[in-house]
């Protein structure tokens, strides 16, 4: 087994209380301008910014420090249409034989249906793989830990940074993701977990109105 290795935590940086409160609150107030959008621009977006947000997300935390995801990014025009039809074959099984009425109720305010044009308008589609297991230089499994909570986590941690950016993103998780191993070569080892879409909103971009829960209703202090 082997030792663990420490060093000093140089990455701290502590604030006043007051400058606390002040950052805390405006963090709270631009994300809560967070939407999930579905009309998107296809004005192009500089690599580097999602390089940098990319990069954010891979300083989650993780099971075991396993880091077990793989972000795909895409912005070749055919791969993004492969993907759409894919995508679109899918939903159109989800919407018209699989999905239950009470799915297609819950989804009812939300105006989606089995039309996907965002995934060839945005500039950028981002697709978030788990790493069952990982592999070393000898192609031997290494067990990963808590996969799809470390994977959770480093996507909030990259829509919350691309939404800093000045980015919209959607959440776009097609049942079943098998068609994106094929189509992105991933390897066996690896599973979709979902497709983020990004890029600039469209001029005419519209989010349904809905209610976010009270705090009080989602928080408790004990």
């Amino acid at each position: 087994m082997t030792d663990p290795l420490f060093e000093p935590y140089s990455g701290y940086r502590q604030y006043p209380i007051e400058e606390m409160q002040k950052r805390s609150k405006e963090f709270l107030e631009g994300i809560v301008r967070r939407r999930t959008v579905r009309d998107f621009s296809d004005k192009l977006v500089p690599k580097d910014i999602i390089e940098n947000c990319i990069k954010a997300a891979g300083s989650s935390p993780s099971g075991a420090n396993h880091q077990p995801w793989h972000f795909a990014v895409v912005t070749d025009p055919d791969t993004k249409t492969d993907i759409r039809k894919a995508a679109e074959e899918e939903e159109r099984l989800l919407y018209n034989e699989r999905a239950p009425n009470e799915w297609l109720e819950a989804l009812a305010p939300l105006g989606t249906d089995e039309n996907k044009p965002f995934l060839e308008i945005a500039p950028y589609l981002i697709v978030i793989f788990a790493e069952s297991y990982s592999l070393d230089t000898d192609d031997n499994k290494i067990k990963n830990y808590y996969v799809s909570e470390s994977v959770g986590i480093a996507t909030g941690i990259l829509i919350t940074a691309l939404h800093n950016a000045g980015l919209v993103t959607l959440t776009h998780t097609p049942s079943p993701l098998n068609f994106l191993r094929r189509i992105l070569r991933r390897g066996k080892n690896e599973r979709a977990f979902l497709i983020l879409v990004t890029g600039f909103p469209a001029e005419d971009a519209k989010v349904p109105v809905l209610e976010k829960k009270n705090f009080e209703d989602y928080t408790s202090f004990i």
